[in-house]
């Protein structure tokens, strides 16, 4: 399995994401939305970095159960019902990305939505991998 991130000159400078992941190998793993919930279901009620941390270590925790690494996610995708606050918290989420999934970024999207499925969850994150 090989993941070739590419970010040409023509593009702007990419920060915390690549503007294209080219993927190769075996096992393709969809991973559902996660938010900031907690074994029992229950919600982190706490600010936005601290239920983006939690909502990337719940999508790591699914990735490593399908026998994949941070380094497989080629795309993921972050919800939030608040993208000003993502972007004023930026380096934060920035940090705590590095921390727990590493520096290798795949491709990304940020989306506002109204609001989420748990209604005091700010933010959820779902990916796609690919496994050797």
């Amino acid at each position: 399995m090989s993941l070739e991130r590419l970010n040409p000159a023509e593009l702007s400078p990419p920060t915390g994401f690549s503007h294209a992941v080219v993927a190769t190998g075996s096992r393709l793993v969809l991973l559902a939305g996660q938010t900031a919930l907690d074994a029992d279901g229950e919600p982190l009620r706490a600010g936005l970095p601290e239920q983006f941390e939690r909502a990337l270590a719940n999508l790591l925790a699914a990735l490593r159960a399908a026998g994949g690494e941070p380094g497989d996610l080629a795309r993921v995708t972050v919800y939030t019902t608040d993208v000003d606050a993502y972007r004023a918290h930026a380096r934060e989420l920035g940090l705590r990305w590095r921390r727990l999934a590493g520096r290798d970024y795949p491709a990304m999207a940020v989306i506002g939505v109204v609001r989420l499925w748990d209604e005091e969850c700010l933010v959820e994150l779902d990916g796609l991998a690919v496994l050797p």
